[in-house]
């Protein structure tokens, strides 16, 4: 199957209508006189399918062909999130699963809490990521060459032919339309590797990534809906695979539920806490300490859990 380009072609093709849709529902906010029920109703609905563009942008990213990196560099400025490839594959697949990954949750954090954590701490990776590549290559940060600010141009280009012709009422639309696109990764973020930590070996490095330091989810429907996202183990051990060749292990750490299931358990803090947190002191084997812990909450945590002893089942 990782050779069948039909899987490939999937992923192209379903850039454009993200535009389409995105541009579509632009123009009809600008040029019909709605309610505004069915206005928010039109950002949320359309905005939180759109999140899906980064689903794309993240398959595709992954590739060395150009082709594909351009789709990918398209399909993220449908939401304004040019930054997240760069960050992805340069950061977070490097330190994911310890406390220096702005992109990796922590026990005891609320999805809120890391959204204002994940949120301007990947976009200043990424940005010191890609200034970093410009500068090996003798450029400056803002040449033309830097991937995140054409992927920004993009989306800046449109957003100004929409206002051009809706007008500026089209605005508020698209910044709402590209939050939730943005809250749909960090929902994404959240869930895939709450808690679980990469130990430090004696030279100080981390242990390398293996299945085990993501969260994973096999539910039909919400895997075919994400590319397979939720074969999440597979992924972060082998990121060059195609999302359609990733496999699942019955030894891997388990969501409850497909990703949609999980983003609504989030959205209510404590409901998740009492879900998760159990799963993620079974996956430590009872230490505390070989968790990543949210430090706030570290206190409560202790109290709750200790930090060698597995408390026993409900």
């Amino acid at each position: 199957m990782a050779g069948d380009n039909y899987y490939r072609i999937l992923c192209i093709l379903s850039v454009p209508l993200f535009w389409i849709g995105f541009i579509s529902t632009a123009l009809l906010v600008g040029t019909q006189e709605l309610p505004w029920w069915s206005i928010l109703a039109l950002v949320v609905g359309v905005g939180t399918i759109n999140g899906g563009c980064l689903t794309t942008g993240h398959e595709l990213g992954h590739k060395h062909s150009p082709i594909d990196r351009f789709f990918a560099k398209l399909a993220c400025a449908v939401c304004g999130y040019a930054h997240f490839c760069i960050e992805h594959n340069r950061g977070h697949h490097v330190w994911v699963s310890t406390p220096e990954d702005p992109a990796s949750s922590r026990m005891g954090e609320t999805i809120y809490h890391f959204a204002t954590r994940e949120l301007p701490g990947t976009f200043r990776r990424g940005w010191e990521q890609e200034a970093l590549r410009m500068s090996k290559r003798g450029k400056s940060a803002w040449s033309f060459e830097n991937d995140i600010l054409q992927g920004y141009a993009i989306t800046i280009a449109v957003a100004a032919v929409l206002i051009a012709v809706g007008g500026w009422v089209v605005l508020p639309f698209i910044v709402a339309h590209h939050f939730f696109g943005w809250y749909g990764l960090t929902q994404a973020n959240y869930v895939e590797h709450y808690g679980l930590l990469r130990q430090k070996r004696a030279n100080g490095r981390y242990e390398a990534v293996e299945p085990r330091h993501s969260w994973n989810t096999n539910h039909i429907f919400s895997n075919l809906i994400t590319f397979h996202l939720q074969r999440h183990s597979d992924h972060h051990a082998n990121p060059q695979r195609p999302y359609q060749s990733l496999r699942d292990f019955p030894d891997l750490p388990r969501l409850p539920s497909g990703y949609p299931g999980m983003y609504l358990l989030a959205a209510i803090p404590p409901l998740w806490f009492r879900v998760m947190d159990k799963k993620v002191m079974e996956w430590a084997k009872g230490d505390l300490t070989k968790v990543n812990v949210h430090e706030p909450a570290l206190g409560k945590l202790t109290a709750a859990y200790g930090t060698t002893t597995l408390p026993l089942a409900a």
